[in-house]
């Protein structure tokens, strides 16, 4: 199933609420209780319970309000607040390419691309996290900005309970200037965007064989489409997890973006307007405007 924070409307005991669908209908979970108010205390249930998050929703559909399917495009957050958004690089042939294209010193990306550690470094704090329909941000000091469209890994308590769609905003000219730069090309104010929703391993059955797209969108026109395949990562899941483990103490939920594969042409830039929309089979669709920050 796949999980949705919205608005709380007019609720009055919440400021947003936890929604549950599956291919045809939608309940909102948290009129059945207000204790299922996050996607993190339905983990919390689940922790608690021994069971999967689809076992404890499923328990509390009868009890829960159907909503239209149609809020779930208007009225959408952010799936979940993480206490931290870390990031994956070189996992795609195509990413390190586009490394090894920017920079002055290629050398160091192939050496990543070759070799058993990947790269992984904290890319989002909450304040710096957006969600469906907001703005991303581009670096006002940067003239080469780009989406980085990657599938997000979703953990709590270290291990996986779902994925989601990331939005890796980087600023190449700044991260090809030198490596030591790479904190500044992607973290800043609107770096990343998440959403828009939290699809359960039950859902994803193999997060590497997924069909993603992403398009650009400039005044009306498209300027930008690609797509591509979860298939082509030259590191799995599991093994970018188990790296991201050692010899750190994870915050309760984290997610981890998992790299891309999609560069649009050396020759492009975001600039304050475009619409960039994200797709991931069995997940949805992200969707952004961007601003310069």
């Amino acid at each position: 199933m796949r999980y949705y924070r919205l608005h709380g409307g007019e609720r009055a005991a919440t400021d947003s609420l936890i929604a549950v669908a599956d291919d045809e209908t939608a309940y909102d979970l948290t009129s059945a209780s207000p204790d299922l108010g996050s996607f993190r205390a339905l983990a919390r249930a689940a922790n608690a319970n021994d069971e999967s998050i689809d076992a404890i929703a499923r328990k509390r559909l009868d009890d829960s309000d159907r909503i239209d399917r149609s809020v779930l495009d208007e009225n959408v957050l952010q799936p979940v607040i993480a206490d931290e958004v870390w990031a994956a690089g070189v996992t795609y042939r195509i990413s390190e390419e586009a490394r090894e294209a920017e920079s002055g010193k290629p050398e160091v990306y192939i050496d990543v691309y070759e070799r058993e550690r990947p790269e992984l470094f904290l890319k989002a704090t909450p304040s710096r996290t957006v969600g469906p329909l907001e703005e991303i941000g581009v670096r006002g000091d940067s003239s080469w900005n780009v989406p980085e469209p990657e599938l997000g890994v979703v953990l709590h308590r270290g291990d996986v309970v779902g994925y989601t769609i990331g939005n890796d905003v980087s600023s190449r000219d700044i991260e090809g200037e030198n490596p030591l730069y790479l904190p500044q090309a992607k973290v800043y104010d609107r770096c990343c965007s998440i959403g828009p929703c939290i699809a359960t391993p039950e859902t994803i059955r193999d997060p590497h064989d997924l069909q993603m797209s992403l398009s650009i969108e400039r005044d009306g026109e498209m300027v930008y489409e690609g797509s591509t395949s979860t298939g082509e990562m030259a590191t799995s899941c599991e093994e970018l997890v188990s790296y991201l483990r050692r010899h750190n103490n994870l915050p309760e939920t984290l997610i981890l973006l998992t790299g891309t594969a999609l560069v649009p042409p050396e020759t492009f830039t975001l600039l304050e307007g475009d619409k960039v929309t994200i797709d991931i089979d069995h997940i949805g669709r992200l969707v952004n405007k961007t601003v310069t920050v």
